[in-house]
């Protein structure tokens, strides 16, 4: 049984569309006043675009715009202010009603406060559950029920210098979250220190997690001095980070752009992740396995060539990195027999 089902041409338009509104609003609003320029850098070696302007005081900012595409392209051409968040509202309420998939208004909320506060600007990336469900819109299909969650997951690769979408705006996250008015509050951590997830004391299954890559404190939280929030380091986080993506998440109020993984990389890590579970963690690695097995089950019949280039990388750092993703492609293998992953990407396991 295929684990999605296409979208219509008709609902793939209408997110395009959403989509390309949606870009041209978001980052124009912040930069479409100020005298400045368009430059590209090549991180990893991949191209982003950045808008770069001196504030008053002399000091040179750069946003982040997006990866090197025709969206951004035409974006960096028009230089003009995008649609109103009326005209958002409409195009996103089509594409819902059409078959897009929509995310709840209470994530979306916390969601849009972070991209107005420049989080995503800063390179912050959306991952987890959320962006498991922007990939759907974006390679036209609609998952099943694996695409619900209640956390909402944000990464940034902190002190990883050589994967950070190069930015030096600075973000306060904590005063973002408080703005919503919804209740969150940070986690202590055993340091007594404001740890990196924000809880709901009303509705404890409501959570913000902020992650980051391991550097040499280890898995000791760290503070980012930009982002004014405690990050939580996690292994393997690194091979989400580069290559990243932007989809729209929208729900019928509007829709807003966010920093995703590549979903190759996404699907891939998420073997990894379920690899090095353990104990009590290991019974949330259904959830890694059925994302995999359906990101790489489009993936294989669509842009193979994307989940090969990106397993040629994962398998060439390490073996530790080879020992859990064979655990993870046993797990995908006995809950997705027909995708036939081992054999596929030649790997015994």
């Amino acid at each position: 049984m295929t684990p999605y089902t296409d979208l219509s041409l008709t609902a793939q338009t209408a997110y395009a569309q959403l989509f390309d509104a949606a870009l041209s609003s978001e980052p124009m609003r912040s930069i479409a006043d100020l005298p400045g320029s368009f430059a590209a850098k090549t991180v990893k070696g991949h191209k982003y675009w950045y808008f770069q302007y001196t504030e008053p005081s002399g000091q040179l900012r750069q946003i982040f715009v997006g990866p090197d595409n025709d969206a951004v392209a035409a974006l960096i051409q028009r230089k003009s202010s995008g649609s109103s968040r009326q005209a958002l509202s409409a195009l996103a309420q089509s594409a819902g009603a059409l078959g897009c998939a929509v995310i709840l208004p209470r994530h979306f909320h916390v969601i849009r406060r972070l991209s107005e506060y420049g989080f995503f600007h800063a390179g912050g990336v959306l991952v987890g559950t959320h962006a498991f469900l922007g990939f759907g819109n974006m390679l036209g299909v609609a998952w099943g029920d694996v695409s619900r969650t209640q956390d909402i997951d944000f990464a940034h690769a902190g002190k990883n210098l050589s994967l950070a979408l190069p930015a030096n705006i600075e973000v306060h996250i904590p005063a973002a979250i408080e703005s919503l008015g919804m209740g969150f509050l940070p986690v202590a951590s055993l340091s007594s220190k404001a740890g990196a997830t924000y809880l709901n004391p009303r509705e404890p299954d409501f959570r913000l997690d902020f992650l980051t890559t391991l550097h040499r404190g280890g898995e000791k939280p760290y503070t980012h001095p930009q982002l004014q929030v405690t990050l939580q380091p996690l292994k393997f986080m690194e091979f989400s980070l580069e290559n990243v993506q932007q989809a729209a998440l929208f729900c019928a109020e509007g829709a807003v752009i966010v920093n995703v993984p590549h979903p190759a990389r996404y699907a891939l890590h998420k073997l990894l992740v379920y690899g090095e579970r353990t104990g009590t963690f290991a019974a949330k690695g259904n959830k890694d396995i059925m994302q995999a097995g359906c990101l790489l089950t489009l993936m294989k019949e669509r842009r193979p060539w994307e989940v090969e280039a990106a397993w040629k990388d994962l398998i060439s750092r390490g073996p530790g990195w080879v020992t859990r993703a064979k655990r993870g492609l046993r797990g995908v293998d006995k809950a997705f027999p027909a995708l036939k992953l081992a054999g596929w990407l030649k790997l015994p396991v």
